[in-house]
Formats: C-alpha cells, sequence, structure tokens
C-alpha cells in the first residue's frame, strides 16, 4: 500500500508539471527591449573608412565581451566584411545610445566624424536589413551568393562567444530560411555575377584573350577560390597562388593545375604577373610601392593589372601612381558589375515581396513574446494553487485515507480554484454588456464547441 500510495503521489506531481519546461522557456522581458541594426557599407562609406572600422577575427570575441559590457546589449552579433561592418543587437529601451557609443569609442572615433557613414535600423527596420542582407540584395553586388555564408560565419561566432539569445538566434535563423526561399524561387542568382566575377571581367575587357597571361592570386579564401574558378574558366593557362599557409595554397592550387607558394616568395615571383588579385585578411599591405616598381623594372615596363579586393587594402595605394600599373580597388569594380545587375533587377522586385512578407511573420512571432509576462504570472499562480492543493492531498494520503478518493476530492478543488475568479470576472462583464470578453474567453479556451454541446444538452 505504501509502493501504491507513493505512485500516486509521484503521478500527481507529474500530472500538474507537465507543461513547465515550455514556460521555463521564457526567461526574458522581450516587451521593453529593442531589436537594432547599425553599421557602415559599401554604399554609405569610402574604403578609406570602412577599412578603419573592420573587426578582424582576432578581434571579434573581446568586441562581443566589451559590446555587451559597454553597450549594454543583452544580445550581440558583429558581422564585418570588406564591404561592410554591421552590428546587431538587442538592448533595453533606456539603453538605446549605447551601441553607438560603444562604436565610436571602440574605432577611435567622435560621433562627428562617423555617423555621417552610418546607417542605424530599429525593430522592424533592423529585421528587414537583415534579411535584405542575407539574401544580397544590400550587396554591392546584387544577389551575390557569398554574403549568406558570411553572415553565417558571423552567426556562428557570435554564438561561440555566448552573445547569441532567443532573439537574436530567431532572427538569424529566420534570415537564413529566407534567403534560401529567395534563392530558390526568383531568378537572383540565375548569373555569375561577384565582385571575383567582375575582377576577372575586367581582366578581360583589358587584355581581351587571358589564355597567354600569368596570374598571380593571393590569398586561398572564398573569394579567391572564385577567382581561380572563374580565371580557369576563361582561359587562363598559368596561375600562381600564394598565401599565409602553403597548405591551403597548396589544395586550391591542385584544383586548377597552378603553382602555389607562401607570401614570402612574392618578391622572387612577381615579376612573372601580368594580372594580381589579392583578397587576403592582413592588416598590413602585402605589396608596397616598392616591390612593384622593382617587379615594373625587371619586365621592362611590360603593364600590370592589379585588382585588390581586401578591406583593409593589400596593396599600398601609392603602388597605383607607378607607370605601368594599373590598380582596381573594390570601389572601382562598381562600373564592371552594373553592366552585370540588368538581368537581375526584376528578380530583386520579386525578392523583395518575399521579405515584406517574412518580415511580417517575424515581427508577429516577437508580438507574441509580448504576452510572456502575463503567461509567467498564470503559470505562477496556477503553480501556487496547485502546490498547496498537492500538499493537502500528500498529507491526506499519508493519515490513511483513500487514495482514489484524495485525489478525485483534489482535482474536484483544483478545478474550482482555477475558475473561480475567471467566473466571476465573466459574470460581471456580462451584466455590464462587455462581450468582448466573453468573446476572448470562447477563443482563449476554444469554447465554441463546447457551447454547442451545453446549448444541445439544455
Amino acid at each position: 500500500m505504501k509502493a501504491y500510495n507513493g505512485q500516486i503521489l509521484a503521478n500527481i506531481r507529474l500530472l500538474y508539471c507537465h507543461e513547465s519546461d515550455f514556460f521555463n522557456l521564457f526567461t526574458v522581458d522581450f516587451k521593453n527591449m529593442t531589436l537594432l541594426a547599425f553599421g557602415l557599407n559599401h554604399a554609405t562609406a569610402p574604403l578609406d573608412v570602412r577599412e578603419k572600422v573592420v573587426f578582424g577575427a582576432d578581434v571579434i570575441a573581446d568586441a562581443l565581451k566589451d559590446f555587451r559590457h559597454q553597450g549594454k546589449a543583452q544580445e550581440a552579433a558583429i558581422f564585418s566584411t570588406c564591404n561592410r561592418t554591421e552590428v546587431y543587437c538587442s538592448v533595453s529601451e533606456a539603453d538605446q545610445d549605447k551601441p553607438l557609443e560603444w562604436f565610436h569609442d571602440f574605432h577611435g572615433f567622435s560621433a562627428k566624424e562617423l555617423d555621417p557613414f552610418l546607417y542605424t535600423h530599429p525593430n522592424e527596420a533592423a529585421v528587414k536589413h537583415m534579411l535584405r542582407v542575407a539574401s544580397g540584395l544590400d550587396s554591392m553586388v546584387l544577389g551575390e551568393p557569398q554574403i549568406l555564408g558570411q553572415l553565417k560565419d558571423a552567426y556562428q561566432a557570435s554564438m561561440n562567444n555566448g552573445s547569441i539569445g532567443k532573439l537574436l538566434g530567431h532572427l538569424f535563423q529566420h534570415s537564413f530560411m529566407v534567403a534560401k526561399q529567395v534563392r530558390s524561387t526568383t531568378a537572383i542568382g540565375s548569373h555569375p555575377v561577384s565582385v571575383a566575377y567582375a575582377s576577372v571581367r575586367l581582366a578581360q575587357q583589358i587584355f581581351g584573350d587571358l589564355s597567354g597571361q600569368t596570374a598571380l592570386l593571393i590569398g586561398a579564401g572564398e573569394t579567391i577560390e572564385l577567382v581561380a574558378m572563374h580565371m580557369h574558366n576563361a582561359g587562363l593557362k598559368r596561375m600562381i597562388i600564394a598565401n599565409r599557409t602553403l597548405e591551403r595554397s597548396q589544395q586550391l592550387a591542385a584544383e586548377y593545375s597552378a603553382y602555389s607558394m607562401t607570401l614570402g616568395d612574392i618578391p622572387q615571383h612577381l615579376e612573372e604577373a601580368d594580372i594580381i588579385i589579392s583578397s587576403t585578411a592582413s592588416q598590413l599591405p602585402i605589396l608596397g610601392k616598392g616591390a612593384m616598381e622593382t617587379a615594373i623594372l625587371k619586365r621592362k615596363h611590360k603593364p600590370v593589372f592589379i585588382v585588390d579586393i581586401a578591406v583593409p587594402r593589400d596593396v599600398e595605394a601609392e603602388a597605383g601612381d607607378l607607370e605601368d600599373v594599373y590598380l582596381y580597388t573594390v570601389d572601382d569594380l562598381k562600373d564592371v558589375i552594373d553592366e552585370n545587375m540588368r538581368s537581375r533587377q526584376k528578380a530583386a522586385v520579386q525578392a523583395e515581396e518575399i521579405i515584406d512578407s517574412q518580415v511580417l511573420h517575424f515581427m508577429a512571432w516577437l508580438s507574441s513574446l509580448d504576452a510572456v509576462s502575463t503567461i509567467r504570472a498564470l503559470r505562477r499562480r496556477a503553480q501556487d494553487v496547485q502546490q498547496n492543493e498537492l500538499e493537502l492531498a500528500q498529507k491526506k494520503i499519508r493519515l490513511g485515507e483513500n487514495p482514489e478518493q484524495v485525489v478525485e476530492a483534489l482535482s474536484r478543488r483544483l478545478t474550482n480554484k482555477l475558475i473561480h475568479e475567471p467566473s466571476t470576472q465573466l459574470r460581471q462583464s456580462s451584466s455590464e454588456g462587455r462581450q468582448d470578453l466573453i468573446q476572448a474567453t470562447h477563443e482563449l479556451f476554444s469554447l465554441s464547441g463546447q457551447s454547442k454541446k451545453i446549448g444541445k444538452q439544455d
């Protein structure tokens, strides 16, 4: 009998605690939070400004930690590429100015110096901005696919540093889903247009046939990998790939029968390059004016075409002053890119419609979080009633009362106590003509079917 009574008590506990895990998810009050996206990109700031606010991979962890402390952010993510530096965060309404103040201080700029280049998107505008970024609609190259991978990397870095919570986590996942939908249902990515592709197209415009040229590719990341592919497809026969680590350059070189080397080997081979395309994460220039001047002399002033895609720049700007060096940066590629945009404009309109719809979906989810505090209060009240009745039932069973009768009485008392106050309020509402509250109760507890059953019984 003792074991039987113990099982009865255990079942009673399970009966009233079954859904507690769901309610425990709501640990943050989102009602007074502001979602914020701010930063600068290729459209708002020139290259010499963008390269001064880049967050390198080596500082992301410390920057996120400092931002959450000094910027008063509950959640935070930093997204930094060659064409944009952005911060996504959630802050309390009282601390809305703190994130931008932190951004100024971290990079050593005054608000007067930096603010003309910055954009700030709160709440719904922040959601739309991230969805447009993920879908490639805010890129220099409309619809470029690389941006989604970079955004995923930023999300993972923030996750690894513990700065992503429920709000930003849901926003990032939503943006990934929308980007996939845009890519699969529109022609936004139907043509191979990217900074990498534009670099190769510009080389073709200058040299015509690339088969007789030698290209030096500096770096071995995703952009250079795309450059190598487009160069190979354009008929280039000889390619040299230089990277900080030889292993990575060897891996990429093997795909295209290219020659691989480290960055330290570049001076010995620089004179061989007719085309140089560079994209590394180096904080200091890889190629200086002096090195290029020496290479030009060895080439007997045969021209060199250079595209520096990196931010900060890999090639000293002064190298472009040399008579036989034709140096282009990412900003210079815009005219080339524009030629390939016309076919994507119609798809972009369709993509914007998808994004507008999905912004509404996200905001509906966000609005649902406003009910969290009410749900919590309701849950606490129900748990208080449950705990009192449970203790009473446990006491009666320990005193030897019939367990089935105790459970029956427990369920009856719980029902009465839980519906007593709502019933009283509904009666009062009815006398006052408050049909809105009565209708809301029907919707809240799905009582329409029950009312019909009661009517038939009557």
